[in-house]
């Protein structure tokens, strides 16, 4: 007998393998368009010189900085979706992400303003010593400015869908973004000769197309998470306060990451744009680890949500050791990707031997913090699934506020350059390392208490 439609995104029952699989691998296919996206505009950015991928690469940092506030619409959505689900309670599952959207969208509108209004002052921020860098930077930040409302509301429905079992939707409306960005970027950028502005404008469009999608999909498509999707509702006070109490630690955790990432680039920035260049397109290359594992970590919140919700501990132990398992050996994978062939792929972004000199020890410091933030992730979610996000944000915060520091004063040594992507790289590990003993340490105490 074939399977019903919601039995199929029934994350407490069935085969735990086939069902984690279910969920993470449109989710890691996601992510991985996510970084097709991002390389995209790399790679014909290239094609226009290492200072217009070094504008776009500031700017996005403002877009990462972004993420931060649309974590607290998405993680409401995914966690309180989930365990609603995992208790079968449809209603409070569907009120959880109506009041994620209310707060997506007044986020999304606080955000977006300094981006359109104020972008030469955030551009200015990096102190770029080439001329001209900063004022495409801010270009293209007034652009991408205008979208950032709708990405909000995109982040809180992919949360939504995500949360109910069914990440393949998201995974193929993003995908169809991607080819519109990839049809869209040589276009603007090369053929009509609008450089950083048509890469801007490229996104901006790809990003209305997700947008309308998703809204379209959450309403009318085939395997929605509810029959009846309403914007007409109440805002309930409880219900906003316990989304901002699961999200705003992990909220405050990206955001301060990405400040002090910003940070950590000014420094970059002082040994000139080929060295933001340079990190630019090889952490791209890098996020072949963190992004495919944080989509394989939001998979795990979803299925350990719902299983959380539905009181079943056996089984989210057996999900995490599986978790484990799996990003260990994807971890190990990319460690020796970007060891061994990472430089071949980088030259095809930035070619030139002056570039690759850069990019084959940027790519070889950081291969020896991949298998600790794979198997982050894992801890993380793991955290997360069960509305405890508190630890994972203390152990990022933590690492990430030493992260400038070590950096500016390796930089201050004979190491110069290199001591700012040992510092990005050893507190990366050490992110990692605590997080996973932290989850361990804590299964252990519950497990001693007999919870």
């Amino acid at each position: 007998m074939a399977e019903t439609q919601a039995n199929k995104y029934n994350l407490t029952e069935g085969g735990i393998l086939s069902k984690l699989l279910l969920v993470s691998l449109p989710i890691m296919g996601t992510q991985f368009l996510q970084m097709a996206y991002n390389l995209t505009d790399m790679f014909w950015l290239g094609k226009v010189g290492s200072d217009a991928v070094a504008s776009a690469g500031a700017a996005g940092m403002y877009m990462w900085l972004s993420f931060g506030f649309l974590l607290i619409g998405r993680m409401g959505a995914e966690i309180g979706v989930a365990q609603s689900l995992g208790r079968g309670d449809k209603k409070a599952a569907l009120v959880y992400s109506q009041n994620s959207m209310f707060l997506a969208i007044v986020l999304g509108l606080f955000f977006c303003l300094p981006m359109i209004f104020f972008n030469k002052t955030l551009a200015g921020f990096f102190n770029f010593r080439e001329e001209g860098v900063a004022s495409s930077a801010s270009v293209y930040l007034r652009i991408v400015g205008f979208a950032v409302p709708l990405n909000f509301i995109t982040g809180v429905i992919t949360g939504t869908f995500n949360a109910s079992g069914n990440s393949r939707t998201p995974f193929i409306l993003n995908g169809i973004g991607l080819v519109a960005n990839v049809i869209l970027d040589p276009l603007f950028i090369l053929v009509l000769d609008m450089g950083v502005r048509g890469a801007a404008i490229a996104t901006i469009i790809a990003q209305i197309i997700v947008g309308i999608l998703m809204i379209a999909g959450i309403f009318f498509f085939k395997g929605r998470p509810f029959t009846h999707y309403s914007l007409q509702f109440s805002v309930e006070k409880k219900k906003v306060i316990q989304i901002l109490k699961w999200a705003i630690p992990l909220a405050l955790e990206s955001i301060l990451f990405t400040f002090l990432a910003m940070l950590t680039s000014r420094v970059e920035v002082s040994f000139g744009a080929r060295a933001m260049a340079t990190s630019k397109v090889g952490s791209q290359l890098e996020s072949l680890s963190w992004l495919i594992a944080g989509g394989f970590g939001s998979a795990l919140v979803a299925f350990i949500g719902q299983n959380y919700g539905a009181g079943k501990e056996d089984r989210i132990r057996r999900c995490v050791k599986i978790s484990a398992q799996a990003m260990a050996i994807w971890g190990i994978m990319i460690t020796i990707f970007l060891w061994f062939g990472g430089s071949f792929v980088f030259s095809l972004f930035l070619p030139g031997p002056e570039m690759l000199a850069l990019g084959k020890p940027y790519l070889r410091i950081l291969s020896f913090a991949q298998l600790p933030m794979t198997m982050e992730a894992v801890g993380s979610g793991a955290f997360k699934g069960t509305g405890r996000t508190i630890p994972p944000s203390i152990a990022s915060i933590a690492t990430n506020i030493v992260r400038p520091i070590l950096a500016f004063f390796l930089s201050r040594t004979s190491l110069g350059l290199y001591g700012v992507w040992i510092a990005v790289s050893a507190t990366a590990l050490m992110r990692g390392v605590w997080v996973c003993l932290w989850y361990v340490l804590a299964e252990r105490g519950r497990s001693r208490l007999g919870e």
